[in-house]
């Protein structure tokens, strides 16, 4: 839509030739004569800009500008203002006029000035509107759960992201939703206006995530041909996610020591210290006191990190989470799938609270997707849920028997107990091909572990 912009003048002329000239840029163009006048137009309609001369005969132009600015707040404005007068301009600027101009006054630089103004303005609508929409997406209200520990944690995330604190570290089993507290402490703060970067730190190798998080300069190596920003510098003002911190080298645990502690950092083959202002979240799923004993992790940083912690629970320490969670997610794939399922049916609500899942909130986001993809009519029924890596799995024929049942039948937990066993064993305790050979996840696998107390001799 054309912008509307509100021309303020008492002399007719030069309203006429702004407003003509205006026009003829696609702009359309309300006149006012005096105070009165402007406030009159401007509370019929939404106006965009007002070209405010700074004397006028009812209302001094600092009072009218205060007026409007009040009454309409999102309204841009410009000052006219004669030359013996720019310092009353300048005055004028700091109480909300966006610039000015002064008579006599170029017509191509006026209108210039509008376009400036009008255009920094559509990006500052949309930079709210984007902010708004990523909010929606990522803020708190993402962070889903009924049950009395999401409600702390929920209560937590909302004192941190709104307290000056810079350093945070989320712990928790993999799939428990870090990334998504993380991203809901940066949109729930002050720093949201500003970039979330997030990195995991076992997706690159040393060299690589060292460049990745610290930037380079030209030269610093062979392949150097120019200057690189790192995350922490093209994050300045806002939030960086490193995610699995707990398997960074020590090398980096040392600069990233130095950034918490110092606020500055070094570039590689940089000579100068660059200060910064980042919020630093952490997450991992390793339990850092044992890699503290074992040296594998620095107690310093340890320390340093766990200033504010928050530690996600697995998803069946919360199973009454689940139908809420559940159907979270439907409403999401609903909207990214163009689908339109209602609900789950009672029997599925059921068989996904009878599940233990392994693989947390990250699985059950997976199975109400793989549900709402393959599903057909308006509720996701108990055939439509699948579970685990094996319910995909070619079953054997109607004459054929995976495991023979014994005449005296047996206990159902010692026989998963023992092939569990019989994996690990075979596969030299290796979780991740025990895991293969049973149809299962790797951390199906280690729950069932701990859930029949194995562990290698």
């Amino acid at each position: 839509m054309d912008a509307r912009i509100l021309v303020v003048d008492d002399e007719q002329l030069i309203r006429w030739s702004l407003c003509r000239r205006l026009g003829e840029e696609g702009y359309v163009c309300i006149e006012a004569e005096d105070g009165a006048s402007a406030r009159a137009r401007a509370d019929e309609g939404s106006l965009d800009l007002a070209l405010l001369d700074i004397r006028l005969p009812d209302v001094d132009g600092m009072t009218l500008l205060t007026q409007l600015r009040e009454r309409h707040p999102h309204m841009r404005f410009v000052v006219i203002t004669a030359h013996s007068t720019v310092n009353g301009a300048v005055e004028a600027m700091k109480i909300g006029a966006h610039d000015y101009v002064a008579k006599p006054f170029n017509m191509d630089g006026l209108v210039l000035t509008v376009r400036n103004v009008l255009e920094a303005s559509g990006l500052e609508r949309r930079l709210v509107a984007e902010v708004g929409q990523q909010k929606a997406r990522f803020g708190l209200s993402n962070v889903v759960g009924d049950s009395e520990v999401m409600a702390h944690i929920r209560d937590l995330v909302r004192k941190v992201a709104r307290s000056e604190t810079t350093t945070i570290l989320l712990l928790g089993e993999s799939g428990t939703g870090k990334d998504m507290v993380a991203r809901a402490i940066h949109y729930e703060s002050a720093r949201v206006e500003m970039p979330f970067m997030n990195i995991t730190c076992t997706a690159l190798p040393e060299t690589l995530l060292d460049s990745e998080l610290f930037g380079y300069e030209k030269g610093a190596f062979t392949d150097a041909k120019e200057q690189k920003k790192g995350l922490f510098e093209l994050a300045d003002g806002g939030s960086v996610f490193l995610d699995e911190v707990g398997d960074m080298s020590s090398g980096l645990q040392a600069k990233l020591l130095r950034v918490l502690e110092d606020k500055i950092f070094r570039r590689i083959g940089g000579r100068e210290d660059i200060r910064l202002d980042v919020r630093v979240i952490a997450a991992t799923n390793r339990d850092l006191q044992d890699a503290i004993d074992t040296q594998v992790f620095r107690e310093d940083l340890y320390y340093r990190l766990s200033a504010m912690p928050i530690v996600l629970p697995p998803l069946r320490e919360r199973i009454e989470d689940v139908p809420l969670l559940a159907r979270h997610f439907l409403a999401q794939c609903n909207r990214e799938l163009h689908r339109a399922f209602r609900d789950f049916s009672p029997e599925a609500v059921q068989r996904l609270l009878d599940y233990p899942w392994p693989g947390n909130v990250r699985e059950l986001r997976n199975v109400v997707e793989r549900a709402v993809l393959l599903s057909s009519g308006e509720v996701i029924a108990l055939d439509d849920i699948h579970l685990g890596r094996s319910a995909f799995r070619p079953r054997p024929a109607n004459d054929e028997q995976a495991v023979r049942l014994p005449q005296n039948g047996c206990n159902l937990s010692d026989v998963e107990r023992d092939l569990i066993r019989q994996a690990l064993e075979r596969t030299n305790w290796n979780q991740t091909q025990s895991a293969k050979l049973l149809g299962l996840t790797r951390d199906q696998v280690r729950y069932k572990m701990a859930k029949y107390r194995l562990s290698e001799p």
